[in-house]
């Protein structure tokens, strides 16, 4: 029985982006399995090798999150740095502070909107923690005293916004 376009291309796409095998595949669109087996051997001999693109759909989709959440924490990681380096640093005049200031947070809007779109839970977690280590240095420059106390609050705080965000 002579099968559509339509019927290959629907095969093909719960193959690779169902994810479904490629019997269940066959079977969900009326298609016999040897007519399948035909089509991804045709296909893959034509260049579209359906289980190349379905392992990069697989890690394209499960991976967006990981990826976004290693630039996200590489990315933290340095920002943290050169927040400390630039207020230990006692050779840094006031103007050339506020624009090294400048550029990280310009750098921290272009790395989390990047994220945000990649992985939108990442990127909710990054800005708790973000917004987290904010007020640690808040307290620290402005309310010494507190900062103290809070310092016994952050870490269990912060496994808490882990639980609460998924990363």
């Amino acid at each position: 029985m002579a099968h559509t376009p339509e019927t290959k291309a629907a095969v093909r796409r719960s193959y690779i982006a169902d994810r479904l095998g490629l019997e269940a595949a066959a079977e969900r669109h009326g298609v016999s399995l040897p007519t399948a087996r035909r089509w991804k051997s045709q296909a893959a001999a034509a260049g579209d090798d359906w289980d190349k693109i379905r392992a990069a759909s697989a890690i394209s989709h499960s991976g967006a999150n990981n990826i976004a959440q290693l630039v996200l924490t590489d990315y933290l990681t340095l920002h943290q740095a050169a927040l400390d380096g630039l207020n230990a640093a006692t050779d840094v005049s006031p103007l050339d502070r506020v624009k090294a200031m400048a550029l990280l947070g310009d750098s921290f809007t272009k790395i989390t909107n990047a994220v945000s779109r990649a992985a939108p839970d990442v990127a909710r977690h990054a800005v708790a923690i973000e917004v987290l280590h904010f007020l640690v240095d808040f307290l620290r420059a402005n309310y010494p005293a507190l900062a103290t106390a809070f310092a016994d609050v952050v870490e269990p705080f912060a496994a808490a916004l882990s639980e609460k965000y998924g990363a």
